[in-house]
């Protein structure tokens, strides 16, 4: 991964607060009143991040690069390859 930083946002109005978040992406993501929120909102990349926007139920979370808000997960950095397990 480059050393850009990314960005984590929530859609707190979505989000059913299932937690799965907290453990795919454990110290980056907590509970606030039911819903997901970041720890912090912007972080360093790292893979479990990503992997928490990819397999959240309700797709309440959205990785995105800081300086240019490109959207990155779900997305590309969360494809799954062709002929991947699930298809």
């Amino acid at each position: 991964m480059t050393d850009r930083t990314w960005r984590i946002v929530v859609d707190r109005r979505v989000c059913a607060g299932t937690g799965l978040c907290l453990g795919t992406a454990a110290g980056h993501m907590r509970l606030d009143r039911g819903r997901a929120r970041p720890v912090e909102e912007l972080v360093a990349p790292e893979q479990s991040v990503a992997d928490a926007a990819a397999t959240c139920p309700m797709e309440a979370i959205t990785l995105r690069d800081a300086a240019t808000g490109e959207l990155l997960a779900p997305g590309a950095l969360t494809a799954r390859p062709t002929g991947a397990q699930g298809e």
